[in-house]
């Protein structure tokens, strides 16, 4: 007799609801990377006339475009490129090393000037921009007392030296 009472109680506990399933919670989305800024390099100390001069060599070439000089340690990618494109009656000033475009800043013991660089698509990367051969600029390059520098964001500055070859080039494009 017992289960004739239970029999109820378990029809009514069959027409209680169940308990709902849990709604799915959306997943949580991973935080961004940190945007991680790479340090300006260091400049060097004091007057950039004393900074010391980069390890390198210029060489002078031609080529069916025009001539180049390059400079850069013996057997590696030229840091500092200056070709003249006859065809087009420019010289072309490129720096390796930075793979975007900024503002490119000759320092020379007469003046200062800073061009707008865009990003050259080669490999190693190079940032260049494009001057007139007349260009004050380039004189005050060749005729910089033994050196000129170069700064570009994201770069540590140089001094470079001023050798012939850059003449070289600039005559060549101004013939």
């Amino acid at each position: 007799m017992n289960h004739l009472i239970l029999l109820p109680l378990l029809a009514l506990a069959a027409c209680v609801p169940s308990k709902p399933e849990p709604v799915p919670q959306p997943k949580p989305q991973p935080a961004p990377p940190p945007v991680v800024v790479a340090p300006q390099p260091a400049r060097p100390a004091g007057d950039w006339i004393d900074w010391p001069i980069e390890a390198g060599t210029w060489v002078y070439r031609t080529d069916t475009r025009g001539s180049l000089a390059l400079f850069g340690p013996a057997g590696a990618n030229a840091t500092v490129t200056l070709r003249c494109d006859k065809a087009r009656a420019r010289i072309f000033f490129s720096v390796s090393g930075i793979s975007q475009s900024g503002t490119l800043t000759v320092r020379t013991s007469s003046t200062m000037k800073s061009f707008a660089a865009s990003q050259a698509s080669t490999e190693p990367p190079y940032i260049a921009t494009e001057l007139m051969p007349r260009d004050p600029i380039l004189d005050a390059i060749a005729y910089s007392r033994g050196r000129f520098a170069i700064e570009i964001a994201g770069l540590r500055p140089m001094a470079i030296p001023n050798w012939a070859e850059i003449d070289r080039v600039i005559e060549d494009c101004r013939s």
